[in-house]
């Protein structure tokens, strides 16, 4: 079993310094990745590179990142947070270091979609969350999971101008090449997320391969799974591609990484009471809401013209919704299956998210390359919103005590 920290049950102050770290380091792992986007006109121009190719190689990391997203998570069920954290957070330095220093699409495809992939999974939200909540006691994961979620919102908040004003005075590959630094900050951060397993104590303790069946079995699990595929198709299209949306309406550069910023800005007071929610109202109701509000917002904007007011306007209320569908997603998980296994499972719910992830970032960048414009791929996204809204109905939302008891 996984047995969490009795200081941090006991402690305020202990629980509080953990809490602190988890969320400084989502937030440094979310803004140096959710950055990348900013990245794209002046590469491109200087390598003379498509839109579509830069695309596919941040896609290619954002499917990978699932993929791998499951394993990082068993290696963290069975080891602890803490180390599979520090291992990735070197693995982001390597891979912002190579993406500064890659003269061709391929090897720039290696370092920004392979090593990136594979480096987000170890030092990204998922473990983290899933170490958060292991080790606080339940009465605090909800409010433990929007803090970690906020967290990663104001690093993008952070992270993302700074970038932006960075490629504007050092030039795009110094800028990188600090990135690259401040990544490795995140291993002094990771050190109090130590929810190293204890030793195995009874026989009937569910193994992963049975908390995997029980999972695949269930509906609930793949609702989550398609639902969660939605919000990454949302996130990473316009992360990659709303500061090229603004730019081809005629707007400056700054008003689409302001957009970037903004959205992480609001998604901090989204994703805390997104948190809140989780702990006082049924999850589903709530992810329900989450995703058809996406589809409304999104139809509204389309509707309107494209004017700085109205391209902040949005970003501002897509941040409340922006990584709120966390907190009530990693509670129907904990609570339909328990939390020895959480990051494993929460993993693989989280694959169908950079699936998603994978689709909207290439799929974007595809049709303006095809089009010259970004109309089909918003109507897609609304059209996803309702999908989403509606798969979430028939999730089962247990009350705590008929949780499995398997942490």
């Amino acid at each position: 079993m996984m047995e969490p920290l009795m200081s941090v049950r006991s402690a305020p102050a202990a629980a509080g310094v953990l809490i602190a770290f988890g969320v400084l380091a989502a937030a440094l792992a979310t803004g140096l990745r959710q950055s990348f986007g900013l990245f794209l006109a002046p590469m491109t121009a200087e390598h003379g590179w498509t839109a579509s190719g830069f695309a596919f190689a941040i896609a290619l990391s954002v499917l990978l990142n699932g993929m791998f997203q499951p394993i990082c998570g068993q290696i963290a069920d069975r080891i602890g947070g803490r180390a599979v954290v520090m291992g990735g957070a070197v693995l982001y330095a390597i891979g912002i270091l190579g993406m500064a220093l890659a003269d061709g699409m391929a090897l720039f495809t290696f370092f920004a979609g392979v090593v990136m992939g594979l480096a987000v999974s170890a030092a990204g939200m998922p473990v983290i969350i899933a170490s958060l909540t292991r080790l606080l006691p339940e009465t605090q994961r909800g409010r433990a999971v929007g803090l970690g979620t906020a967290g990663s919102s104001f690093g993008q908040f952070l992270v993302v101008p700074l970038a932006g004003f960075g490629i504007a005075g050092l030039g795009w590959q110094w800028t990188l090449l600090v990135m690259a630094g401040v990544a490795l900050l995140m291993i002094p951060l990771a050190g109090p997320l130590n929810d190293r397993p204890a030793p195995k104590t009874a026989d009937t303790e569910e193994t992963a391969r049975q908390a995997l069946a029980r999972a695949f079995r269930t509906p609930s699990f793949w609702f989550l799974f398609f639902g969660f595929f939605v919000c990454g198709l949302h996130v990473s299209f316009l992360t990659v591609h709303l500061p090229g949306f603004v730019h081809s309406c005629g707007l400056p550069v700054a008003v689409g990484a302001g957009a970037i910023g903004l959205i992480g800005l609001f998604n901090i007071a989204g994703s805390l009471a997104a948190g809140e929610l989780a702990q006082r109202w049924r999850r589903r109701e709530l992810l329900v809401l989450i995703y058809a509000a996406r589809g409304v917002l999104m139809a509204v904007f389309m509707a309107l013209p494209k004017t700085t007011e109205s391209v902040l306007l949005f970003s501002a209320l897509m941040g409340i919704l922006w990584l709120s569908t966390v907190p009530p997603t990693v509670a129907l998980v904990a609570r339909n299956f328990g939390t020895r296994w959480l990051a494993t499972l929460f993993g693989l719910v989280f694959l169908g998210h950079q699936i998603g992830g994978f689709t909207g970032a290439w799929l974007g960048g595809l049709i303006f390359d095809r089009t010259g414009s970004y109309d089909l791929m918003w109507t897609i996204g609304i059209l996803a919103a309702a999908f989403a809204a509606l798969i979430h109905l028939p999730v089962k939302d247990p009350a705590p005590a008929a949780m499995p008891a398997r942490a």
